[in-house]
């Protein structure tokens, strides 16, 4: 939506189509894991506005299947090919599933405003309710569950919740706040199965322990959705390659943005894929100005998510890694309030916040021009 909205105001005034293999109008898919689920929002809440001159050029509810690169034309489900002169490619990314469960009742992923409004209904029955995987999507779910006062379950493979993405001493403040807010938080071991025939019962653990569980909700990361893009002739790698302007490797006026783009990111030095909304959004509006040739730098963003669990609101800027150093600059994290950097080598690479809003952007500029990273 945001590539479709820059293209119109940039002044492109020719045929534009829209694709989407969801029938539903554009929405937000951040409130789902907290507001929606939480039961605080309704999921028409969601609703992105929709420029009437996009909405007008929507096609929703068939998917892309194939792309066409000599005829230049995407293949869709319902067998149509649509012709194309210049091509966005934005169809993020699908959540992991658990092989074998894909026919089990009670057994869900979140990702869709259908999964949401699948899983608020089960939850409306006050279930049991196991989350497998404590990363942002999980995490913010098990949130959800304790605050409409459901028993839960977090069952997570790694030693901390969060321990790839901000390392230990975060990943610890994490695992406190679940278990502070009553979470049962398993950590360090992975899952066997899932038991319980045409509905899930219990989850068994690979210490052949079990948790019994009325819904189970599979938070395990995600995957780009670049199959239907397979036999096209791009270059495709966790995502499709694109260039420092988010230019597809493999073909000419095609670009890549959001969750399915991997790009060169000249700051950082890295080739990078960003599942994270503000990402997305940014990116979007860029790769439609290099499509036009309005680009004027390279697509160079400092990162940022945010992450709202329980009574606590996380946000990262920058990169980080669980090997980089850490130190917390201002605040307390007893108090689970302070503003924390990340620094590899002799280089400041991020900053995080937990409960200190007003106090993280001002890190932005400061990791742009990658400053020294002193620990204080």
């Amino acid at each position: 939506m945001r590539a479709a909205d820059e293209l119109l105001h940039a002044g492109f005034d020719g045929s534009l189509t829209v694709i989407g293999a969801e029938a539903e109008l554009p929405y937000d898919r951040p409130p789902l894991s907290k507001q929606v689920l939480a039961g605080s929002w309704d999921p028409e809440k969601t609703r992105l506005r929709v420029d009437p001159a996009v909405r007008e050029r929507l096609r929703l509810g068939v998917a892309a299947t194939a792309l066409d690169l000599v005829d230049r034309t995407v293949v869709l489900a319902d067998g149509e090919r649509v012709p194309f002169g210049g091509l966005v490619i934005a169809t993020g990314a699908a959540p992991r599933t658990l092989p074998g469960t894909e026919r089990m009742g009670g057994v869900f992923v979140l990702r869709t405003l259908d999964d949401c409004r699948g899983l608020a209904a089960e939850l409306d029955k006050g279930p049991k309710v196991a989350v497998i995987g404590a990363g942002f999507i999980g995490s913010e779910v098990a949130a959800s569950c304790r605050a409409r006062g459901l028993d839960v379950t977090v069952i997570e493979a790694l030693d901390l919740p969060l321990l790839r993405v901000l390392g230990p001493v975060v990943g610890q403040a994490c695992a406190d706040l679940h278990r502070d807010h009553g979470t049962d938080l398993r950590l360090g071991i992975g899952v066997a199965s899932l038991e319980g025939g045409s509905r899930v019962a219990r989850v068994r653990l690979a210490d052949g322990t079990a948790v019994e569980a009325d819904v189970v909700v599979v938070g395990v990361g995600v995957v780009p959705v670049t199959g239907w893009l397979e036999e096209s002739g791009l270059a495709l790698d966790d995502g499709v390659v694109c260039d420092a302007w988010c230019r597809a490797d493999g073909a000419d006026a095609v670009v890549a943005a959001g969750d399915v783009a991997r790009w060169f990111h000249p700051g950082f030095d890295e080739s990078m894929r960003v599942e994270h909304w503000t990402n997305a959004a940014e990116q979007g509006a860029y790769a439609a100005r290099s499509l036009l040739g309005l680009a004027t730098e390279p697509f160079a963003p400092i990162p940022y998510f945010w992450s709202d669990q329980y009574d606590t609101k996380i946000q990262f800027l920058g990169r980080a890694t669980a090997t980089d150093e850490f130190a917390v600059v201002e605040g307390s994290l007893e108090e689970r309030r302070f503003v924390a950097a990340f620094g590899r080598g002799d280089r400041l690479v991020g900053a995080l916040s937990m409960n200190m809003p007003h106090r993280i952007m001002a890190w932005r500029s400061r990791i742009a021009a990658a400053d020294s990273f002193s620990g204080n």
